[in-house]
Parts: structure tokens; sequence; C-alpha cells
């Protein structure tokens, strides 16, 4: 998936605490390492971190990191394909 950015969103704010859910986000226009401001569900980053590991766009790869496999966002899972 090219031109996305994983996103984490905490259990609290600021990137501290547990990851809650797993988001994909459109990434920013001319910056492909950059968050939009919402993800594909609809939800507003703000609040949210990217994550360290980015999809690595090849065919088959899930774009989430599989250490959070159980926490993606079914609608961002949904709407990735």
């Amino acid at each position: 998936m090219s031109e996305t950015v994983v996103v984490y969103e905490y259990d609290r704010p600021g990137g501290e605490g547990s990851v809650l859910r797993v988001h994909a986000a459109p990434a920013a226009p001319g910056r492909s390492s950059v968050r939009g401001p919402r993800t594909l569900c609809g939800r507003d980053t703000f609040a949210m971190e990217t994550a360290p590991r980015q999809p690595s766009g090849d065919p088959g790869a899930p774009w989430y990191p599989q250490e959070y496999a159980d926490r993606v966002c079914p609608a961002c899972a949904d709407a990735a394909g």
C-alpha cells in the first residue's frame, strides 16, 4: 500500500501508555512519511503517533506491524483492502 502512514492511538494522550488501536492514514500531500489529518476510518490523527515502521509496499505484506495485528482498526483494515 503506497502513500499510507501507520499511526497509533494510545490509551493516554502524548503517546504514552499502551497502543489501543493501529490505524492507517493517507500521507500528507508531497510528504510520504507524514500523516494526513484523518485516518482511513475518519478519525482525527492529531493525538495519534506515527509508527516508526511504515508499510513496505510489497504485495501481500500487511500494512500494520505484526505485533499489533490484534489491535488493527477494522474500518481502516477494510478501507486499506
